[in-house]
């Protein structure tokens, strides 16, 4: 786990080592060096702008130095995203600036070497400016949108510096996305909570009999472990849509979407091996129960 101590020193360094503890592999060893490099330069955007909207930077303030933030901003999160923008900007201007901070800086040779578009990083940024004003979805479509800008981006930008972007991959990676993103919010329910934010739809809290307060105890009752297990299937359910996309490529990136699925896979039968109590804290699974999901995405037989 990375210290504060370390994010102060090396915020780059810092970010960049949250890869292992995703749900899915970030830039696993058998892809080739480029790729790697690549995929975790987009890893490093997308973990800060989430680490910035969630108020999770450590003390000190060394991002906000690097963004040009004043300290007495320092903690305005809405004012570091604004400022996290003007330094992405930087990177698809060439002519201009050179980006402040270290992670925009390793992004720009991806962005020049892929030839990367500014949409996906700036709707990264949408989606967590959209988190310091939303705190509740009144229905599963107003999160599918929300997804749209917080999840699928990524997808994208992945089949995007692999050189394998169509519009079926693109519909396919949309529903692994957004899956992975909605097992995330259920392993996160109490974290979120604490934050002021409930990603449950509350259309769907209303129909199950779960109330706010339902939520913040240590334990889940039968009302919460129900809803939980209903948005796991809706969860399962676009994983099984987006798989196909797994068997439309080949070699290494056939591996790496297949962990991407399988790590979506691997985290339902964790909460449903909870019981879906969540409550407690995220329900993890282990490296053996991911392998297993993996060959199982690999065979096709998901």
């Amino acid at each position: 786990m990375t210290g504060a101590g370390t994010r102060a020193g090396d915020p780059e360094r810092a970010t960049l080592g949250k890869a292992a503890d995703e749900n899915f592999p970030v830039a696993p060893f058998f892809l080739p060096r480029a790729w790697r490099a690549d995929l975790m330069a987009v890893y490093g955007f997308a973990r800060l702008v989430d680490d910035i909207g969630d108020g999770d930077l450590a003390p000190g303030g060394a991002d906000a130095r690097l963004l040009g933030v004043a300290p007495h901003e320092a903690e305005d999160r809405l004012v570091l995203l604004d400022a996290f923008e003007t330094d992405l900007r930087r990177v698809f201007e060439p002519a201009g600036p050179t980006p402040r901070h270290p992670l925009l800086r390793r992004l720009g040779s991806t962005v020049r070497r892929a030839g990367l578009t500014p949409e996906p990083f700036l709707a990264l940024i949408a989606a967590n400016r959209q988190d310091q004003l939303v705190r509740r979805y009144e229905t599963y479509d107003d999160l599918l949108a929300y997804c749209e800008l917080s999840a699928n981006p990524v997808g994208r930008l992945v089949l995007a510096v692999t050189g394998t972007s169509t519009p079926e991959r693109v519909r396919r990676s949309d529903a692994v996305c957004t899956a992975l993103q909605i097992v995330e919010h259920l392993q996160d329910v109490a974290e979120d909570l604490g934050r002021d934010r409930i990603y449950l739809p509350a259309a769907d809290m209303k129909r199950f009999h779960v109330q706010e307060a339902d939520l913040a105890t240590s334990s889940a009752g039968a009302s919460v472990r129900a809803l939980v297990a209903y948005e796991a299937e809706r969860a399962r359910d676009l994983l099984n849509e987006g798989t196909p996309l797994v068997g439309s490529v080949h070699g290494r990136l056939r591996l790496l979407l297949a962990g991407f699925v399988a790590g979506g896979r691997a985290a339902i039968q964790a909460i449903a091996a909870a019981e879906y109590d969540v409550l407690p804290g995220p329900p993890k699974p282990g490296k053996l129960r991911l392998l297993r999901e993996a060959g199982v995405t690999l065979r096709g037989e998901g």
